[in-house]
């Protein structure tokens, strides 16, 4: 973090520190929980005095941007949850059709996001882009399944990243909030699905390809194809394993009753 405060030029006010602080979270550079260097270190990377820097974080945080901890430092604060409510994420957890809602907005929001990364990805981004992947790979090699699911979401919100378009970041990774605190419970059946890591790590790779080739067309397809396929795959896993249930549900009561039913002699 220590590279990416500047040096104030002008006047060196209050309101330029938080002007560059704002910018930095609108802009996705930090985000909720990143911990701010120390008074000392960050008033030496602004050039300005220990006083007009308090005065910065004081109205960051009276703005609810930042959150001071007794010992713990300055953060980041959860501005991201505040896009949905307790109140909205209980009913989204508890209602089928949020879910099926859910994965089409994201199927079209993402085909945006994955278009605008293929136009406007810089070397920096497509070098992030690649340490994820790397990553991703590593996971599906060494068969780590949390990890993979993980870097799945962390893999998305890079993508949006690269859009350079601020309200883009702000309403997926509202959406990827509701993935990471577990409003969706089955999104996990998905990879249990026979072929399904196989299939989405070639999904992930495809779109990952076009974004470098900087191809947005290819980019929007890869990223529609993506959703359309976890859609797919949550419903076949639902519906198999409630045709599981059902089966031991039988299993169960033909064997309290006696097994099955003996088989009648042919006349």
């Amino acid at each position: 973090m220590s590279d990416i405060f500047s040096r104030i030029e002008h006047s060196r006010t209050a309101d330029e520190v938080v002007q560059q602080i704002e910018s930095l979270i609108l802009e996705g550079v930090l985000r909720t929980g990143d911990r701010l260097p120390g008074e000392r270190e960050l008033a030496r990377q602004f050039d300005v005095s220990r006083p007009i820097l308090r005065d910065a974080l004081k109205a960051l945080e009276g703005r609810g941007l930042l959150t001071t901890k007794a010992g713990g430092g300055t953060h980041v604060a959860d501005v991201i949850g505040q896009l949905f409510t307790k109140p909205v994420t209980d009913l989204i957890s508890t209602h089928r059709k949020a879910v099926t809602d859910y994965l089409e907005y994201r199927r079209e929001i993402e085909a945006v996001a994955a278009e605008y990364a293929a136009r406007r990805a810089t070397p920096e981004d497509l070098a992030l882009l690649d340490r994820i992947m790397a990553r991703m790979d590593e996971a599906h090699r060494t068969g780590d399944f949390d990890d993979e699911a993980e870097i799945d979401v962390e893999f998305h919100h890079a993508v949006c990243e690269c859009a350079h378009n601020i309200i883009l970041l702000h309403t997926l990774r509202s959406c990827y909030r509701l993935l990471s605190e577990g409003v969706f419970q089955n999104r996990l059946l998905v990879f249990g699905v026979p072929g399904a890591r196989e299939a989405l790590l070639e999904q992930h790779r495809a779109i990952h390809a076009a974004i470098k080739a900087a191809d947005p067309i290819a980019a929007r397809k890869a990223a529609m194809d993506h959703i359309t396929y976890v859609e797919r795959s949550m419903a076949e896993a639902e519906r198999s394993g409630d045709w599981q249930r059902v089966s031991r549900l039988r299993l169960r009561q033909r064997s309290d009753v006696g097994d099955i039913e003996p088989t009648r002699k042919r006349s």
